[in-house]
């Protein structure tokens, strides 16, 4: 469980004994620790895979090449749940970029990259979703070359629900510099059977990785009532 200390206890997240600490837009809160169930999905099971791999690759390069990685931390730090300032290790920095490189079907890198600016999505509409057609229209920024776009989506689910996290899935990568709109019939309909009943909703979430570096770049979300 992680913990911010004021007076006594500032914030909190985590788990510790039969309860959770979070916080959504009401503050924070204590419930009780549920176990979820494990589907043992395939999308789950290939994920475990990868992380498997990338961590018999990290043993696989060279003493001098994890140094290099540990060195580099400082220029990835990032924020963590508080907004507080914090370093990967080294290892940790390698399988995330790395992970997305995978993600993004790109070749893994052994030695670590200096960080790039990496592109965001200036806006991204879902066009059609119903039974017939999927597709997603979107702006992409100027400069897109060396950038792959990958599109994650949820299940249809309820109207009234206005936020995902945890229910996102890929669905698909989009080539750089490819046309706007990304047509996700056939890649929605493959993972999720179909985009459900007209007046359910679909939420779509895309974001860049650099396939470089491996960066992911700031993700853009947006739903959408079946028609």
């Amino acid at each position: 469980m992680k913990i911010k200390w004021g007076s006594l206890v500032a914030d909190g997240r985590g788990k510790i004994g039969g309860h959770v600490a979070s916080k959504n837009r009401a503050g924070a809160y204590l419930r009780s620790k549920v176990t979820p169930v494990n589907p043992r999905s395939g999308s789950q099971i290939a994920a475990r895979q990868r992380l498997a791999t990338l961590a018999i690759a990290w043993r696989g390069i060279t003493a001098a090449q994890r140094i290099a990685w540990n060195a580099a931390v400082g220029a990835f730090a990032g924020t963590d749940i508080f907004g507080d300032l914090r370093k990967p290790t080294g290892f940790n920095l390698y399988c995330r970029l790395n992970a997305n490189l995978a993600l993004a079907g790109a070749a893994a890198i052994s030695d670590p990259p200096l960080p790039l600016a990496v592109q965001s999505l200036a806006s991204m509409t879902p066009t059609q979703v119903h039974a017939g057609a999927t597709s997603i229209a979107y702006t992409a920024t100027p400069t897109i070359a060396l950038h792959q776009l990958v599109v994650r989506a949820t299940a249809p689910v309820s109207p009234g629900k206005s936020f995902v996290k945890s229910e996102l899935r890929v669905i698909g990568t989009v080539a750089p510099a490819a046309a706007s709109p990304y047509v996700a019939t056939a890649a929605y309909a493959a993972k999720f059977g179909g985009p459900g009943l007209a007046g359910q909703k679909v939420f779509f979430e895309a974001f860049y990785i650099h396939l470089t570096t491996g960066q992911k770049g700031l993700p853009l979300q947006a739903s959408c009532i079946v028609s």
